[in-house]
């Protein structure tokens, strides 16, 4: 039996229906579908899948990103996919790992896929150290200003004010609160 697997990432913009209709023409009589990263292993719909393989069964894809995008896993997930007995195929790559040639073709596109995606990382980290050395910082900006956390330290370790009460004010968690409050106490600690 020819089973399909169209998966697409969560929280992108994105359809199964170009994979669905590509996994429908090739003949796959039974389609998993699922919304999950790549980069995940725990995907229910894949594992139902490969607990579901029969001897003889083949896997098909659209492309050998949907079953996965690293390497280690797309292997470890070949070989559960081989220990069923079944075989696998991805349409758009004309992979077919019933055949040597296309063992060794998949192992060959999976190796530059792992390649892109480490490319992909040492571009990614070269930049944000690129901005840190030009003083941009990533991530959220804080809500409180220095004269803000001052107050806020200042009120609750004087008892002026509680943390609750200093966290409705500035609109931010009592966490916050306690992590400032705890900071200013370790500060003046260090100091004397």
């Amino acid at each position: 039996m020819l089973i399909g697997y169209a998966r697409i990432s969560k929280g992108d913009d994105q359809s199964t229906a170009l994979q669905m209709r590509a996994l429908k023409d090739a003949g796959c009589q039974r389609v998993f579908e699922e919304t999950a990263s790549g980069g995940r292993w725990d995907r229910p719909e894949l594992h139902r899948m490969l607990n579901q393989l029969r001897d003889g069964d083949v896997v098909a894809v659209w492309k050998l990103d949907r079953l996965s995008r690293s390497l280690k896993d797309l292997l470890h997930l070949l070989d559960r996919i081989e220990a069923a007995k079944a075989g696998f195929r991805s349409l758009t790559e004309s992979i077919d790992t019933m055949t040597p040639a296309g063992r060794m073709m998949m192992q060959m596109v999976g190796s530059f896929a792992e390649f892109e995606r480490a490319m992909i990382r040492e571009r990614t980290k070269a930049g944000l150290d690129q901005a840190r050395s030009e003083g941009r910082v990533g991530g959220r900006r804080p809500k409180l200003n220095a004269r803000q956390r001052a107050e806020i330290a200042d009120s609750v370790t004087s008892g002026r004010k509680s943390a609750a009460e200093m966290a409705r004010i500035f609109g931010v968690s009592q966490p916050t609160v306690s992590r400032i409050v705890a900071a200013r106490r370790a500060f003046l600690k260090d100091t004397v």
